[in-house]
Order: C-alpha cells, then sequence, then structure tokens
C-alpha cells in the first residue's frame, strides 16, 4: 500500500488501540505509546481502549488526555476491581472480556495493536479474524516498535506457505514501525474503499 509519510487530511477515526498492561523491557516502548496519544489527540481522533491505567495501555490513554483527546475506556467487572483507572472522557464497566471486546468492536472504525503479551495478541487474532468471516469490514494494523513482532510476521508467513492462512489475509495486515504511517494507511482503509479482499466462503466436506 503506498501511502506517502506525510498525515494526511482524513475523517478522523475511533481508533481502537491494543497493547500492553506492562511497558515491556525498553523505553521506546513506553516512548511510543507516548507519541501515539498525543497524535491520535493532535488529530481528533477518539482513542477506544481497554480501560486500565497500567503499562502501554495507561501511556497512551493519559497523552491523549494531557493533549485533549477523547478516550474511551471499556473493562470488565473483574479488572475494575484489580487496576486503577484515570479520568477518562467515557468508562464503561462491562461484565465480561467478551463483552469488552464486542463494545470495543461496535465503538471502533480501525484497529490498532501495539507491543503486547497475550492479552494483545488474543485481541489482535480476534478481530482479524472477524474481518474475514464479515463479522466487520474494518481495517487492522500492527505498529511494529523495535521489531518487537517480527517473529509473529515471520510465523504467518509460515501459515501462508503450509496453506493454512490466504495470502490475501497477510497483506490485508498493515504493518509498520511508523505511527503517522499506520494512522494514514487506516483512515485511507474505512469504508468502502476498504472492504477485506478475502470473505469466508461456504464450505462443505466432501464424501467418498
Amino acid at each position: 500500500m503506498n501511502i506517502s509519510q506525510e498525515s494526511v487530511a482524513l475523517q478522523p477515526l475511533n481508533l481502537c488501540v491494543f497493547c500492553g498492561s506492562s511497558t515491556g523491557a525498553r523505553p521506546s516502548y513506553s516512548e511510543a505509546a507516548e507519541e501515539l496519544g498525543h497524535i491520535l489527540a493532535e488529530r481528533g481522533m477518539v482513542l477506544v481502549y481497554g480501560g486500565g491505567d497500567v503499562g502501554l495501555m495507561g501511556i497512551v490513554a493519559e497523552a491523549a488526555i494531557k493533549n485533549g483527546g477523547k478516550v474511551v475506556g471499556i473493562i470488565p467487572q473483574r479488572l475494575y476491581e484489580l487496576v486503577d483507572q484515570q479520568e477518562l472522557s467515557e468508562l464503561l464497566v462491562v461484565n465480561d472480556m467478551h463483552e469488552r471486546k464486542a463494545l470495543m468492536e461496535k465503538k471502533a472504525d480501525a484497529f490498532l495493536c501495539m507491543p503486547g503479551g497475550i492479552g494483545t495478541m488474543e485481541e489482535l487474532f480476534e478481530v482479524w479474524s472477524w474481518r474475514y468471516i464479515g463479522y466487520h469490514q474494518k481495517p487492522v494494523a500492527l505498529l511494529n516498535i523495535e521489531h518487537y513482532y517480527d517473529h509473529l510476521l515471520e510465523m504467518l508467513k509460515h501459515m501462508v506457505k503450509e496453506g493454512f492462512l490466504h495470502k490475501e489475509i497477510y497483506e490485508d495486515l498493515i504493518v509498520s514501525d511508523n505511527i503517522a504511517y499506520s494512522l494514514d494507511a487506516l483512515c485511507k482503509k474505512t469504508g468502502t474503499s476498504g472492504a477485506a479482499p478475502f470473505l469466508k466462503k461456504p464450505e462443505r466436506r466432501k464424501h467418498n
């Protein structure tokens, strides 16, 4: 996808950000989270995220708030009782993780995944796979800070090679270490122009 590195004038999005509840081993992860929050506020984008005040989650939300951005947090009751929350534009407490992810998908126009752990991976793969089943037509991006996702991308290429992942699905994932580029790509891919390149078709097992 050829997109200029310069920011483009596009309709602001409600962007759902998946990222770690830890800050990770490198200061650059936190720096990227802070930069993302700042840019989202600067562009007038609404941040939709997991609602906590810890790790990269807390950093991106705090940066957006400090720079005048709107932030919507969605958190299940169990986690609400375990972690602190910031003064957000809106905080929605739901029953469980399933309801949380469903509401995040509903409120978002696009999704961006920063470095994170197994919870972040679960969110990424669920919302990414939903796009090709037809539950939504919203684009997904991977922010590959410090080459964090290089090994995952190699695994995805292996899945393509071995016939378990369609090449069109792999190539549909926006991957970059540049925040502005990622946001521009997501904006360009929303709406009818960003329809999924592959949709699940009816399948039946053949019997002899």
